[in-house]
Formats: C-alpha cells, sequence, structure tokens
C-alpha cells in the first residue's frame, strides 16, 4: 500500500512540474520560468528523499546509518532551496520541515528504531505545493 500511494505522490509531482513549467513557460520570463523549475525540481529531490526516509526507517533494524543519510540528504536539498529562493512561503515550508527532520532526528537520538515521520511527509507535500503554486 505504501508502495502505491507513492507511486501516486511521485505520479503527481511529475504531473504539477510538467503543468507548471507549461503555464510558467507562457505567462512569465525566462529567470522566473527557471527559479520555478529549480524549485520544482529540489521539491522533486526532497520527495524522493522522504521516500528514502520511509524506507529507511522500515528497515531500521538491517542499517540504521539509511535513515540519518535520508535527513542528510533532505537537508541538502533545503539547503539548495534556501540559496536559490528568497520567498517567505517557501522559507516557512523549509523551515517547517527542517522542524520536522529535528524531531525525526531527535527521537532517533532517544532510541526510537522506528520514528513516526508523518510531520516530515506533511511538510515535503506542503513544500511541493508552494514550489508548484
Amino acid at each position: 500500500m505504501a508502495v502505491s500511494r507513492r507511486r501516486r505522490t511521485r505520479t503527481a509531482i511529475a504531473a504539477t512540474v510538467a503543468a507548471v513549467g507549461l503555464t510558467l513557460g507562457l505567462t512569465t520570463g525566462c529567470d522566473a520560468v527557471n527559479k520555478a523549475l529549480d524549485c520544482v525540481e529540489t521539491a522533486d529531490a526532497v520527495a524522493d528523499a522522504v521516500t528514502d526516509l520511509q524506507q529507511a526507517v522500515d528497515s531500521a533494524a538491517n542499517d540504521p546509518t539509511q535513515t540519518q543519510e535520508a535527513i542528510d540528504s533532505i537537508g541538502k536539498s533545503l539547503d539548495k532551496i534556501d540559496s536559490e529562493t528568497g520567498d517567505a512561503d517557501l522559507d516557512k515550508a523549509t523551515e517547517d520541515l527542517r522542524r520536522a527532520l529535528i524531531e525525526v532526528t531527535t527521537a532517533i537520538e532517544n532510541g526510537d528504531q522506528t520514528p513516526d515521520i508523518t510531520g516530515v511527509t506533511d511538510a515535503a507535500g506542503e513544500l511541493t505545493k508552494v514550489c508548484t503554486s
């Protein structure tokens, strides 16, 4: 069931990326299009990293380092978004996602091998919405 949900999420992201790219290409200049596409591409990378985080949490007993690697990957994507944009809504979305990642990291440090990452997935969804609106 989780795999099906991930496929639907990726399909929705891909459709949104295509629609945003087409719409922006018709209504704005090249700089705005490039900036929006960078945001969408990075949001897509965040979505992939969130999927990796979910898989890492699911298999934490086998390799606990995968969870931290996925968290680090999301953090790097957020750093990229922060350096490329100055949008207040986007800043809030990245801040919320960072806060959720800290909560997961804290849970892991406190011994929770299968932390709840609902906050991360919700914040990543919000980030995607901001990038595509």
